[in-house]
């Protein structure tokens, strides 16, 4: 099995991770009952961290399509390699770093974590646009 495929079911464990990150704290704000019903009602503004635990639940479910599209994109193109591989690792390994120090509301960290992500895609984007 390519290590590409390997790479992105670890990030689809990661999206689990930041799912339930942020159902957690959230619960604990606004209490089980809100968790387990339709969550119809208004409510007051999240706390700081599970406000910053959604957004890097969003910020996640936003760039995930794009290593998804990259690390299939290269195993089906048949454009796998180690560069490939470091990148996903790259990838995989800042977004992991993310959650947390955005989690603990670390600025400036944060970005270049981010930053380092979109490197890691681009090493494995670059197979596919090149020839």
């Amino acid at each position: 099995m390519p290590v590409e495929i390997m790479i992105l079911a670890w990030g689809a464990i990661l999206l689990l991770v930041h799912i339930f990150a942020a159902a957690h704290v959230k619960t604990k704000q606004y209490g089980t009952n809100w968790n387990m019903g339709a969550r119809d009602e208004n409510l007051p503004p999240m706390n700081p961290v599970a406000g910053r635990l959604s957004r890097a639940q969003a910020n996640f479910q936003e760039t995930l399509p794009i290593a998804i599209v990259a690390l299939l994109g290269v195993v089906l193109a048949g454009r796998t390699s180690e560069w490939t591989a470091i990148g996903g690792w790259i990838w995989l390994g800042a977004r992991i770093a993310y959650l947390p120090i955005y989690g603990l509301g670390i600025p400036k960290i944060r970005t270049l974590f981010f930053l380092v992500s979109l490197i890691g895609l681009g090493m494995i984007l670059w197979p596919l646009l090149t020839d």
